[in-house]
C-alpha cells in the first residue's frame, strides 16, 4: 500500500524566500559536505507534522484542514531573528525565529487537536515555536561557530491560507508538493 508523508504549513512569500535564501551566502566559507542549505523553494513554517498515511488518511486530513480553516481569520506572523540552536545543546541548524503569535498559536492548536482527535498523528510533546529552518548541519561546522549567532530579522508574514503538504524523500533532498491550499475564514 502507497503511503504519503504529510505535513501542514505556511508557505512563504516568494520576496521573503529570495531574501532568506541569501543568507546563505554569509556563510560560504562553511565545508558543504558538512552542511544542508534547505532549497529556497522549500521554505515554509511546519505547523504540524503528521508522518505516513494511506490516501484515505489524506482525503480525511484535507477535510480536517478546511474545518479548521473556517475558524480562523487571517492574521500576520512578524519574524524577528535568525538563530543556531537548539538552545542549550549542540547546535545543529540555523534559523529564521518568529515572535509569538496568538493567531498563529491558536491555528497550530486547533490542527494539531482535530488531526490527533482522529488518530491521524501524534502531538507534538515540544511546545510550537514558529520557525523557518534555513539549514541543518553536522557535529563539525557547530565547533567552528565560536559564538552563539543571533541576528535581527524583521520580515511580516501575511498567513492567508495554510496547505497540506506532501515530502518526497529523494537523494538531492526533499521536494515538497501542495496537496490542499486552504484559506483562512471561508
Amino acid at each position: 500500500m502507497h503511503k504519503r508523508r504529510l505535513f501542514i504549513a505556511i508557505n512563504l512569500p516568494e520576496e521573503l524566500k529570495e531574501k532568506l535564501a541569501s543568507y546563505q551566502n554569509k556563510w560560504s566559507d562553511l565545508d558543504p559536505q558538512k552542511i544542508h542549505w534547505v532549497k529556497k523553494d522549500n521554505l515554509h513554517i511546519t505547523l504540524v507534522f503528521i508522518g505516513y498515511v494511506t490516501d484515505g488518511e489524506m482525503y480525511e486530513i484535507c477535510n480536517i484542514v478546511k474545518e479548521v480553516a473556517k475558524r480562523h481569520q487571517p492574521f500576520f506572523i512578524d519574524l524577528e531573528k535568525i538563530v543556531i540552536g537548539p538552545p542549550h545543546a549542540t547546535p545543529r541548524m540555523f534559523w529564521a525565529e518568529g515572535i509569538k503569535n496568538q493567531a498563529l498559536a491558536n491555528l497550530q492548536q486547533d490542527l494539531e487537536d482535530a488531526i490527533s482527535n482522529r488518530n491521524l498523528a501524534k502531538k507534538e510533546a515540544r511546545a510550537f515555536k514558529p520557525h523557518i529552518t534555513l539549514a541543518r548541519f553536522k557535529y563539525e561546522v557547530a565547533k567552528m561557530l565560536t559564538k552563539n549567532i543571533e541576528e535581527p530579522f524583521k520580515a511580516s508574514i501575511p498567513v492567508e491560507s495554510i496547505e497540506v503538504m506532501e515530502s518526497e524523500l529523494r537523494r538531492g533532498g526533499a521536494e515538497y508538493i501542495v496537496l490542499d491550499s486552504v484559506e483562512l475564514g471561508r
